[in-house]
Formats: structure tokens, sequence, C-alpha cells
């Protein structure tokens, strides 16, 4: 049996994965005496009255770094906390990772927020495996110091755009972060700022063509935009967008009024998401995948 914890941030998976699985029983946090996770401050309240009883069965805590992420990873880390004052080496889902672009230091100052979060995890509170839906970080060389598995949601989300648009589709990826993780032809860029991208010159030769994106985040929507805009003056006719996470309501927006159609994940809350990763998730969590 599998006890599966779920955070605030993914109750929206909950009832699909209550539908279509009785081989996991989910505990959910309880509340305060007001019935509420948190005190008026804002801080947080977290209580799990049964860890004391699951000892030495396995346990997976399910969360997405997304919307509200620092308060997010405070509510991760009681829980987590709770888990180990109770002798309980668990298991964490990441259907969104946060923090995952500061993945390494960039500038002098800084640190690398990103295995800084995985080390505490596995050493301080003894997490003995950590899934993460298509990380931001997945070519770095720190990550193999640590028990992370990588869960791609490119063969979904096609899948998906396939049914819908047909199979005569040629994938890219925007970048080449996204020729890493997917395996799709990309280009070169260099990120200006939060919202703009320099392309270099790409020679593509696309008329008539239907092009599907394969991207892994949506903030500002500034990187998809411009690589949407080379593939239009290459000649494409339609141009899909195949998203894992929609991190900004705004940029989904933006997005979506551009893109011929947009196929976003629900690995974070959002309205615009149309692509269910339930199925998935039970997969992996119940070792089937």
């Amino acid at each position: 049996m599998v006890y599966l914890i779920p955070t605030s941030t993914t109750e929206h998976l909950i009832e699909g994965i209550k539908a279509r699985e009785n081989k996991l029983r989910i505990i959910f946090p309880e509340k305060n005496r007001e019935g509420r996770g948190c005190f008026p401050d804002g801080e947080i309240y977290m209580k799990i009255s049964r860890a004391g009883r699951i000892k030495k069965k396995r346990v997976i805590v399910l969360h997405s770094g997304s919307p509200k992420p620092n308060q997010g990873l405070i509510e991760l880390e009681l829980i987590l906390q709770i888990l180990r004052d109770n002798s309980i080496k668990p298991e964490v889902f990441f259907t969104y990772f946060p923090y995952g672009m500061q993945d390494k230091v960039f500038e002098k100052g800084e640190t690398n927020v990103a295995e800084n979060l995985i080390e505490k995890l596995v050493n301080y509170y003894r997490v003995k495996k950590i899934y993460i839906i298509d990380p931001h970080f997945g070519g770095q060389k720190w990550v193999k110091k640590y028990p992370i598995k990588s869960i791609s949601l490119a063969p979904l989300l096609i899948k998906r755009t396939e049914k819908d648009i047909g199979k005569d589709i040629l994938f890219l990826s925007p970048d080449e972060g996204g020729v890493r993780r997917t395996g799709f032809s990309g280009i070169k860029k260099e990120r200006l700022d939060s919202f703009r991208v320099k392309y270099f010159s790409p020679k593509l030769r696309l008329k008539r063509k239907t092009i599907g994106v394969v991207d892994d985040i949506i903030e500002t929507g500034g990187t998809v935009l411009s690589f949407y805009n080379i593939l239009k003056k290459a000649g494409a006719e339609k141009v899909i967008l195949l998203a894992s996470h929609g991190v900004l309501p705004s940029g989904i927006s933006r997005v979506k009024k551009k893109f011929f159609k947009t196929y976003l994940a629900n690995t974070i809350k959002q309205k615009s998401a149309n692509v269910d990763i339930t199925d998935l998730v039970l997969k992996v969590m119940l070792n089937q995948e």
C-alpha cells in the first residue's frame, strides 16, 4: 500500500487520482482549530495525526512548486519535518519544481538554489527518491549526485496533439535546453531579460508546415513568442504550443493569442490547462513506469 500526502498545491489532481486508483490511500494534512491551514498572520499550520501509524510504509508527498512557491515550500517542509519526527523516510513527487531555473551560480554572490533545495530534502529530511516532471535543471552535472527521477511530458503532450491535429507535424524545441530535454531540434538563443530573448539567425525552411513547439515552462511567454515569430517568418502555416508548466496566467494568455493551438499540462492548477497528468503520476508512483 502506498500512502499519498498531497499539499494544497496538488489538490486539483486528487479527485482524478481517487477515481482511477485503489492501491493507495490519501492522507490529507489537517486544519487548525479554526478549520484553516494557516494562522491569521499568514503562518502555515500543519498536522498529520496519522503519521505515527504509517511507519515502515511507502509514503509519497505530492507537491507543485506553483502558485505561491515560497508558501508552498514552507508547507512541504512542515510535512517532511513531521514525517522525519516519526522516523519516516518518504518520497517526494514534484509536478513542478520551484526555483528550478536558478540551477547554478550565474553571477558572483549567488547560490545554486535548485541544488540547495534538493540537498536539503535528501540529507536533512531523508527523502529516499525525488520525482520531477520536466525539471529545468535536467542537464546539470550535480543532478547525478541525488536520487532524482526526471519524467518527461513530451510523449503525453505529443499524443494529445496528434490525436487532435494529425501526425503531419514537425516538432521543434525553442532553445538548447529544450533540445536536451526532448531530443527535438532547436536553435541557439540569448536571454536579454525576463521578457525578451534573442535568437541567432537560424536558417529554417518551413513553408506550409505545421510546427509543434515543445517547451517546459511558460512564465512571461517571451521565449516561445520570439520563436513563434521566427517560425512564421520561415513560412510555417500553423504553430502549435505544447507546454508542461504554465506558471503565470498572464504569460499563458499572451501565447494563446498567437499560437494556433496551445496544449498545457495541469502540473500547476491553471484554468487554461487542458492535458491531464493524473494517469502518468499514478504510473510513476506505483512503479509502473
